[in-house]
């Protein structure tokens, strides 16, 4: 994928970070409401976050490869490489911001400091998580694995 102007290869990476986010913001949104909700401790809420974050983030690579007509062991796979390294980065940074600022998790479900944080958090993880996906596409890694593989079963 080299040869992409940087300005091409900017518009991918953020095609691909949006892409991460969607799935990592479903997974991050339902795990804080529901641990906030039960009132589960901060590591058993971050927990069942990150599970989520995965789990949605894989899912929204799987699907259109699925619909392609794909293998599900070869989808997971290509899953996997295209967004293990972008959720990661988002992950970490995202509930670091929550632990971060004082009382976000702590907050209950009606009040803003809990829906702001989570909104920053989210926002932060997405820019932390934009050179990182430039720097796999750059090198033929991250969602342009999918690309090239679509490409091939498209011809």
């Amino acid at each position: 994928m080299s040869h992409n102007t940087g300005h091409s290869l900017n518009r991918i990476a953020f095609s691909a970070t949006t892409h991460c986010l969607t799935g990592c913001a479903i997974g991050e949104v339902l795990g804080m409401v529901i641990g906030t909700a039960l009132s589960w401790s901060n590591p058993a809420t971050i927990a069942l976050s990150v599970v989520l974050a995965f789990v949605f983030g894989y899912s929204l690579s799987l699907r259109p490869l699925l619909r392609a007509g794909v293998a599900f062991g070869t989808a997971l796979g290509l899953a996997f490489a295209s967004d293990t390294l972008s959720i990661t980065v988002m992950e970490i940074v995202d509930n670091a911001i929550m632990l971060l600022i004082p009382g976000a998790m702590d907050a209950g479900l009606t009040q803003l400091l809990f829906w702001g944080s989570l909104a920053a958090s989210l926002v932060l993880a997405g820019v932390a998580a934009f050179p990182v996906n430039r720097w796999l596409l750059a090198r033929g890694k991250g969602h342009a694995v999918i690309h090239e593989y679509m490409g091939h079963i498209s011809h």
